[in-house]
């Protein structure tokens, strides 16, 4: 009877955890078709997050995590103007604080919701620096959550590779110099490692080929 009831409850929180997936795929989405550029990102950002996060060996509740975190990372853009996410030329200093406020805004969003609110603060840590300097608390290390880390690599690369309104896309092989580059210091050494290892897998050069 017990190991009835304890297969029923593992089959309902697998069943839980599938909806919710499906209803934060079906949010971002959204979210991502209010603007050409941004069509995708939240969904590759995702997927790519999940890859490296595999590649690195974390257990499944983790992976189940990241991904989730990552189709939410920019959820806080909902409370961003329009105007600023579109904008075309270069940012003033006080645009690009209002725009540094979006993963607050996700933090306090998901916050809200009971069965959201554990990935709160990957989304609130996820432009965080390696070395310190990034928003919006100017976290370092580790004690910037591995998850955050692993997305901010990932939305990072994401955003080289794609067309945006103020910037044309990089190539694959300029990302990946830039992100060699940036490693140990906007980004975390051993995510950057793993990425590394898995750039020449079918399943980032499908989503990325040029």
């Amino acid at each position: 009877m017990f190991e009835y009831a304890s297969k029923a409850a593992t089959s309902a929180l697998a069943r839980m955890r599938r909806d919710v997936h499906e209803i934060v795929e079906a949010l971002t989405a959204a979210l991502d078709a209010k603007h050409n550029y941004t069509r995708g990102h939240s969904d590759r950002v995702a997927d790519l997050s999940f890859v490296i996060a595999r590649e690195m060996g974390l257990p499944r509740i983790e992976l189940y995590q990241v991904h989730v975190a990552g189709h939410l990372h920019d959820v806080g853009k909902i409370g961003i103007p329009d105007e600023l996410l579109t904008k075309t030329g270069i940012m003033t200093v006080e645009e690009f604080e209002i725009i540094k406020e979006h993963p607050v805004i996700g933090d306090e969003i998901l916050k809200k919701i009971r069965v959201l609110k554990d990935l709160s603060p990957i989304v609130r840590h996820h432009h965080e620096r390696y070395l310190g300097g990034g928003y919006p608390d100017g976290l370092q290390g580790n004690d910037i959550p591995l998850a955050s880390r692993i997305i901010c690599l990932a939305d990072a690369y994401d955003a080289m590779t794609s067309f945006r309104s103020y910037r044309s896309s990089l190539t694959h092989e300029a990302a990946i110099i830039e992100i060699i580059r940036c490693s140990g210091t906007q980004f975390d050494p051993d995510v950057a490692k793993a990425f590394l290892r898995i750039t020449d897998m079918a399943e980032v050069n499908q989503q990325y080929a040029n």
